[in-house]
C-alpha cells in the first residue's frame, strides 16, 4: 500500500505495529520527516515538506496547529532552504546569531559561537526548565552562561535587553557569580553581602569586593563543616587570584563573631 504514496515507505515497529515513514530529498540531501500511523498522513507530511522547500515565500509564521509535518521539521527545512546548511535541530541561522525554536512561540536566541553545540544537542523543556542531555547528564541552559540554579533574576543576573530568551553573551549580565554572594547598594556605593544557609540564611558580613565576599563565604563554610554541620557546602573558586593572594585574603577577612555560636 505504501508504494502508492511518493516519499513514503512502510515499516514495522518492535511490537509488530505497522508504521509509515516519510522522507524527502532536497539539494541531494535525504531528510527524514517522521513516522506516521497511516500512509495518507505520511504522504501529507511529504507534500507539506515539498511545498516548504520549493516555495521561498513559505515562512514559519505560516505554520498552523494541526499541520501534519512536525514543527521542528518545518524549521529544519526552512533553514536548509534559505541558508543551504542542513542542521538536524530546529535552528534558523542569521548572520551573527541564530534562533532555536522550541515551539512557534518559544524561541531562544544564541550567538553564532554556540552553533556547533546546539546543532549537536537538542534542547528540551520541562516546565520552565530548559536543558540538554550531555554524556548522560542534564545540563541546564542557564548554567552554561554562568546562571546558577538558585539564582534570582534581578538579584543574581539579568538580561540587558529585557528578553529572558536571549542567551547571547553580551545580553547576559551576571550580578553575583559566587555561592552565597549578593551585590547590594548601600548609601550609593556597591558592596557585596555574604550569606550562608544553615537552618536559615545567616549574614556573614558585608565587603567591598566580590572576591572578599566569596572568600568570606568559603571561610564560614569551613568553620561550619568543622563544627559538624550536616551539610557539605560548595566552595567558591576564584580564578583571578593566585594561591598566595587567596590565602592572604582568607587569613585577614573578618566574619561576624556570632558564626561560632551557630548551633549545627
Amino acid at each position: 500500500m505504501a508504494n502508492k504514496y511518493i516519499g513514503v515507505y512502510e515499516t514495522t515497529l518492535k511490537d509488530g505495529t505497522l508504521s509509515y515513514r516519510a522522507s524527502i530529498v532536497f539539494l541531494k540531501k535525504h531528510i527524514a520527516l517522521g513516522s506516521f500511523s497511516t500512509p495518507k498522513k505520511a504522504h501529507k507530511a511529504y507534500e507539506q515538506a515539498s511545498k516548504i522547500v520549493r516555495d521561498p515565500s513559505w515562512t514559519l509564521s505560516r505554520y498552523r496547529k494541526g499541520t501534519t509535518l512536525p514543527f521542528e521539521k518545518c524549521v529544519i527545512l526552512v533553514n536548509f532552504r534559505d541558508n543551504r546548511m542542513y542542521i538536524p535541530t530546529p535552528i534558523y541561522l542569521e548572520k551573527k546569531f541564530f534562533y532555536y525554536y522550541l515551539s512557534p512561540t518559544m524561541i531562544l536566541k544564541f550567538d553564532i559561537d554556540d552553533l556547533f553545540y546546539y546543532s549537536m544537542h537538542k534542547i528540551m523543556q520541562r516546565g520552565s526548565h530548559l536543558f540538554v542531555a550531555d554524556y548522560g547528564s542534564q545540563i541546564s541552559i542557564p548554567s552554561r552562561y554562568g546562571i546558577k540554579s538558585y539564582a534570582v533574576r534581578g538579584r543574581d543576573y539579568d538580561f540587558a535587553n529585557g528578553d529572558p530568551h536571549d542567551y547571547r553573551y553580551d545580553n547576559i549580565i551576571i550580578l553575583n557569580r559566587y555561592n552565597g554572594v549578593q551585590q547590594i547598594t548601600e548609601k550609593g556605593f556597591i558592596k557585596y553581602k555574604a550569606i550562608i544557609h544553615v537552618k536559615s540564611n545567616y549574614v556573614i558580613g558585608k565587603y567591598n569586593t566580590e572576591n572578599e565576599a566569596a572568600i568570606a563565604y568559603n571561610k564560614a563554610a569551613d568553620i561550619l563543616m568543622k563544627k559538624g554541620v550536616g551539610k557539605k557546602y560548595t566552595l567558591n573558586y576564584i580564578e583571578d587570584l593566585s594561591p598566595s593572594q587567596y590565602a592572604d585574603i582568607y587569613t585577614r577577612i573578618k566574619l561576624r563573631k556570632t558564626i561560632d555560636k551557630i548551633k549545627v
